[in-house]
């Protein structure tokens, strides 16, 4: 067993400061990497060390890896944890550090390259004794290719990248006129966004239901899953509310669903924290969809039920370490939800808000917590997700989470920037959402009700606008948000920044 002593965090933000929070309770020290447009960053003053690694576009910083693992050599680092995206399914990245004596805080570089293409992925899954959504075994090599495979699938259909995610590469198709210029839209979309313009074809699941089951698995044969999270309320294939357990599951596909996402693992010798995806139609057959080789952005709401540190058992994991319990002890404690927050505007089609955030509330209270990033006076950079919190709260059922959850927004107050608060709130009042009646089509449903004008809204936020007015006009002249803003010195004074690039 190699004991890890000090981590590099390949990545920035709320998921950046969250490893760091669990390095600090291991007694481990942390290194934050940044760009130059993160240089204020939070997670660049909450680290031990940080280190720039480049120019603003994550392609010359986030997603360099010879800068990365230079890094972490020039810090001392014996290991990297990669977050979630940029460098997190990369397996290049896993295999420059294996090369270089540096423990990667993931699985294999094999098995991130079997699960990240979809095509290799279904031939497991099928393998394994897995259901598989019904469509082609393979790469759709022509167009033609496209239009026989339809005739046995039958429409509707959805076209996919192979190398896809966040739904990129995936087209829609209704009717056979749409196939031949779905089959080239995914493919140009695929090769811009991933380099590979490979896609297959399965059947469109009506009404599905996105339900992921996560997975803890260790170097000595032990796997476990640690429950569902239901995953349905989706805006471009992009996730937005995350609950658990699901409204959906009743115990006893929980089970069967829990036994094959452990096997889904099993059948590719997976090592670490991953997730199986699932859509689940109406009448509760499931199929699986995807596996994320990594850390989700939704896992807090799986920590706050089972009471399990999903990062601390990454880095027990990656150490060689046992893990210290079985499917029998895990347990399912209450309800908890994630909204995420997001700096842009849903009633503008969703455009980011990049800017200075000039005033932040949090909210507070019991079962309530908040991973986010930004603080007053910290603007916004235009190059990354406009991601900037995750709230999520506990309740003791889903109708007290689905209460704390509303009052916890209400209290939540950004300003500066437009943010999906208020969007979030909308949800949280929706009879559908509440009655626990809804799919991945929620938003398209809802849309009129969940996208109203901001004039509909609660009046009160007319009284804390005009409250905010009168306290620029008292400190004068907008002297708070016109002055460059300097961050204040970190506590751990003898720390220096240090940039080597």
């Amino acid at each position: 067993m190699k004991k890890i002593k000090k981590i590099l965090i390949a990545n920035r933000g709320e998921i950046a400061i969250r490893v760091m929070r669990t390095c600090r309770e291991l007694d481990l020290e942390s290194v934050a990497i940044y760009s130059e447009a993160d240089r204020t960053s939070l997670h660049v003053r909450y680290a031990h060390e940080a280190y720039c690694v480049g120019k603003a576009p994550s392609s010359e910083s986030y997603l360099n890896i010879e800068k990365i693992i230079e890094v972490a050599k020039q810090s001392g680092a014996d290991a990297i944890h990669p977050g979630y995206g940029f460098l997190s399914e990369n397996a290049d990245f896993a295999r420059r550090c294996a090369e270089e004596g540096i423990v990667f805080i993931g699985p294999s570089p094999e098995v991130i390259v079997q699960m990240g293409d979809k095509i290799q992925a279904r031939e497991a899954m099928t393998g394994a004794g897995i259901p598989v959504v019904p469509g082609t075994d393979g790469e759709i090599k022509s167009e033609e290719e496209a239009l026989e495979a339809i005739k046995s699938i039958g429409l509707p259909v959805m076209i996919k990248a192979s190398a896809g995610g966040g739904g990129k590469g995936m087209r829609l198709v209704k009717n056979e006129s749409e196939v031949v210029s779905a089959v080239r839209a995914a493919r140009s979309e695929a090769k811009s966004a991933f380099g590979d313009d490979a896609v297959y074809i399965e059947k469109y699941i009506t009404s599905p239901h996105h339900i992921e089951f996560q997975i803890l698995a260790d170097q000595h044969g032990n796997t476990v899953h640690l429950f569902e999270r239901e995953c349905s309320v989706q805006r471009r294939h992009q996730k937005m509310i995350e609950e658990t357990p699901s409204p959906l599951m009743t115990p006893e596909l929980r089970d069967e669903m829990g036994k094959a996402a452990v096997e889904a693992a099993k059948a590719v010798n997976y090592m670490g924290a991953g997730t199986i995806e699932f859509l689940v139609d109406n009448d509760l057959n499931y199929y699986f969809l995807e596996m994320n080789t990594r850390l989700q952005v939704e896992h807090p709401i799986t920590e706050r039920v089972t009471g399990i540190d999903l990062v601390k058992q990454q880095i027990y994991i990656a150490e060689g370490r046992e893990l210290e319990f079985g499917q029998d002890d895990l347990r399912q404690r209450g309800h908890a939800i994630e909204c995420r927050i997001y700096a842009e505007d849903p009633d503008n089609n969703f455009m980011p808000s990049s800017g200075k955030v000039y005033k932040i509330s949090s909210p507070l209270g019991l079962g309530v917590r908040t991973d986010g990033y930004v603080y007053e006076g910290y603007e916004i950079p235009i190059y990354y997700d406009p991601m900037i919190s995750k709230l999520i709260v506990w309740g003791n059922t889903r109708d007290e989470a689905i209460a704390r959850m509303r009052r916890a927004l209400y209290e939540y107050k950004i300003t500066g920037v437009k943010t999906s608060i208020k969007m979030l709130e909308r949800v949280m009042n929706n009879e559908n959402f509440i009655a626990g009646n809804y799919d991945t089509h929620f938003i398209e449903k809802n849309q009129e009700q969940l996208l109203s004008n901001a004039t509909k809204d609660n009046p009160e936020d007319m009284v804390i606008i005009a409250a905010f007015i009168d306290y620029l006009d008292k400190i004068g002249s907008n002297a708070a948000i016109t002055k460059e803003f300097v961050p204040a010195q970190s506590r751990w004074k003898k720390i220096p920044y240090v940039n080597h690039f």
